[in-house]
């Protein structure tokens, strides 16, 4: 895309401009018609247009074709030529999006001087672009769990189709990096991620966000759909998408077109979708707040992204793994933790989840003032001064129970956090708990607690009357 696209009804101004550009080093394509015009376009996108307002023999002039270009590929610059140019000529040019306008006869200085300002903002456009796109952080997941592999194995599945991916899970379990794992293995990687953050958008302007907007005085103004062509549209909490902005969104899901705000002609795209929730769907369509057609389209392929509870095994290795990413982002210690502090994270609740971890991670190194294993105290430290949200599994209401009930309800506690811990291994746990096997199932019997699955993953619980029985 750093060719010249030059258009006009006139051959030998078209070739002089051409001979003029090839001398300073551009490529140039040629074309003396709209028609020819339109073709070229739609062959390769030129890096840049030289457009002439009148062409002869032609079914648009040259703000029709304007208009066409700016609507389907605003990032292309257009520098509009006229023999017959006055003011409201150049005006209405650039309300339309043109970049330039030059008047005939032109100087060749100043031709020269107004196209490589044009090159250069259409080489930086595309350097945004590009940035935005690799400005995503590592996309990695880390994990050796039961639960997390099941995740992996759901989004490899899913990564070269095209179908819609709808995301569940509760916030900060990963969602977001989940739908980064699907586009960064997709076909359509080298194309655009965009997110729209559904809840930190005013309802009144979602539209205006989404479609983009056409106004006289600033001409088009992409939305997030034309930034995402090509690519991946992810709707971060698609649940507080507006009602109004939902039945749109549908219509753009059916046809892959839409009319921007203020706008009256249609514009194509080529996005998949991914959308993600921490909400109950069918309850928000049973209350009338989510339009259930909507939920079906976007639904095609639902993958649940578990809680760090039901994935405990893997939370060492996303500490490390977030030392790590400290360490070389913010220059924060390189430190190990002791097999202590990995049991206590282990056995700490994360209503935060991931997300959480890594705060307290973050927290642990900036506020700890050794360089040697991080140890259970600092991250005592950070629950009891209220750093942290982590706190701990046993419930403080056992220090208002008789010391038998106490007794067994620490005991509860204790081995469905130390079971769960290492994923519902029972060998791993009677080891560590110092007990023989069986001597563990039948403490964990008497104590009503069971293991299962959950989220592919071997979890404990306590079991209620219908299983014990």
């Amino acid at each position: 895309m750093a060719d010249i696209l030059i258009v006009d009804d006139e051959r030998d101004i078209r070739e002089l401009i051409s001979d003029i550009l090839e001398d300073e080093g551009y490529t140039t394509r040629l074309a003396g018609t709209s028609d020819e015009a339109v073709a070229q376009v739609k062959r390769e996108l030129p890096g840049l247009m030289i457009l002439d307002i009148w062409l002869k023999d032609s079914t648009m002039d040259g703000i029709d074709i304007l208009k066409m270009v700016k609507r389907e590929h605003p990032e292309v610059p257009v520098v509009i030529i006229s023999g017959h140019g006055n003011i409201e000529i150049a005006v209405a040019a650039i309300k339309q999006g043109a970049y330039d306008f030059i008047e005939k006869p032109f100087n060749i200085d100043q031709l020269m001087v107004v196209i490589g300002r044009a090159m250069e903002t259409s080489r930086l456009r595309r350097e945004n672009v590009e940035l935005k796109r690799k400005d995503t952080g590592p996309v990695e997941m880390i994990g050796t769990s039961a639960a997390f592999k099941g995740l992996k194995s759901n989004l490899d599945k899913v990564m070269r189709s095209n179908g819609r991916v709808m995301l569940t899970g509760p916030a900060g379990s990963g969602k977001e990096l989940a739908a980064r794992i699907v586009h960064a293995g997709s076909e359509r990687a080298r194309a655009p991620f965009v997110v729209v953050n559904s809840a930190a958008v005013a309802p009144d302007r979602m539209e205006e966000v989404l479609f983009g907007r056409e106004t006289a005085e600033r001409g088009v103004e992409p939305g997030l759909l034309e930034e995402a062509n090509g690519g991946i549209l992810y709707f971060d909490e698609i649940a507080d998408l507006p009602l109004g902005t939902q039945s749109k969104i549908l219509r753009v899901l059916v046809e892959q077109s839409f009319i921007r705000v203020g706008g009256a002609d249609k514009t194509s795209v080529d996005v998949r979708v991914i959308s993600s929730t921490t909400r109950d769907l069918p309850g928000e369509i049973a209350a009338g707040r989510f339009r259930e057609e909507l939920y079906h389209r976007l639904n095609v392929v639902p993958i649940h992204v578990p809680p760090l509870a039901d994935r405990r095994e893997d939370i060492p290795e996303l500490a490390a793994h977030f030392v790590g990413v400290f360490n070389a982002t913010q220059g924060l210690p390189l430190r190990a933790l002791s097999e202590e502090a990995k049991a206590m994270l282990q056995s700490m609740q994360w209503p935060g989840n991931v997300r959480q971890l890594k705060n307290v991670i973050e927290r642990v190194l900036i506020l700890g003032d050794g360089s040697g294993p991080i140890d259970p105290g600092e991250l005592q430290e950070i629950e009891t001064t209220g750093g942290g949200e982590g706190g701990a599994v046993l419930p403080a209401a056992l220090a208002t129970l008789p010391l038998r009930e106490a007794r067994e309800a620490f005991e509860r506690e204790y081995l469905l956090t130390q079971i769960n811990r290492f994923g519902g291994n029972i060998s791993r746990t009677a080891s560590f708990v110092g007990m023989e096997r069986s001597a563990l199932h039948r403490k964990l019997k008497s104590l009503g607690v069971v293991t299962g699955t959950k989220s592919g993953a071997r979890v404990a619980y306590v079991a209620d009357d219908d299983e014990e029985e």
